[in-house]
């Protein structure tokens, strides 16, 4: 049975638009401070507002789950809400819609697909034929 590559996304949008992150690493400091891994162009966002920890899980995959504020128990001013519920952590699933602050929000979502392709893939014929007119000319 092939296995499946899952991968993690946090699409942002806030003023300065819609950034798509590519989530590889095990932590990401989400906020205003420009040496946020992720930052949030926003006033209405704390400096240090959330921290993303990648949770290993039984069979090799996993999630991230999102914490409010910082790693040492610091909150963030206005909080996270999740789907319309306020959080200090929970566990991330697809399709989430995290609320940071007004016109601050973003999307985590799981994309999988297979590691390894379950058919061949198509032979390209790359063989070139000429045909030459060998008729006298005159």
């Amino acid at each position: 049975m092939p296995s499946e590559y899952h991968a993690h996304l946090l699409i942002i949008e806030d003023d300065k638009g819609k950034t798509e992150f590519v989530l590889t690493e095990p932590v990401y400091r989400i906020g205003r401070d420009p040496d946020s891994d992720i930052r949030l162009v926003s006033q209405f966002v704390s400096k240090q507002h959330a921290t993303l920890v990648w949770r290993s899980n039984s069979d090799g995959g996993g999630n991230y789950q999102i914490v409010d504020g910082n790693l040492n128990g610091e909150a963030s001013t206005n909080g996270v809400m999740i789907n319309g519920v306020k959080y200090k952590r929970r566990d991330l699933q697809h399709e989430d819609e995290i609320i940071f602050g007004p016109c601050v929000k973003a999307v985590y979502l799981v994309l999988a697909r297979e590691a390894f392709p379950t058919a061949p893939p198509d032979l390209l014929d790359n063989t070139v034929k000429i045909s030459v007119d060998n008729r006298n000319q005159t």
